[in-house]
């Protein structure tokens, strides 16, 4: 009996393990926007409504620079400008 429970555990350790690093992929796709001008604008409306200022103004200008990284084409650095003005919405 103890080997069936030893070899359930190390069966079911083994599936955790490998599902760990997917379902983290998976949030991080989940959490990273596209630099498009819809999602800025999504992101614009939801920064009107925030109420902490200073929060706000540093959101607003980690959106500044994404949308100068997206006007010069840079995806990556948009998207990174992006990711941190999300941070900071929460």
């Amino acid at each position: 009996m103890k080997i069936i429970q030893l070899l359930a555990c190390a069966a079911l350790s083994s599936l955790l393990l490998s599902a760990v690093p997917a379902l983290a992929q998976t949030a991080g796709a989940m959490m990273s926007m596209d630099c498009s001008d819809a999602n800025m604008k999504s992101m614009d409306e939801s920064m009107t409504k925030m109420t902490d200022a200073t929060k706000k103004a540093a959101a607003m200008k980690e959106m500044n620079m994404a949308k100068d990284m997206m006007a010069k084409k840079d995806d990556k650095g948009c998207k990174m400008h992006m990711d941190k003005a999300m941070g900071m919405m929460k």
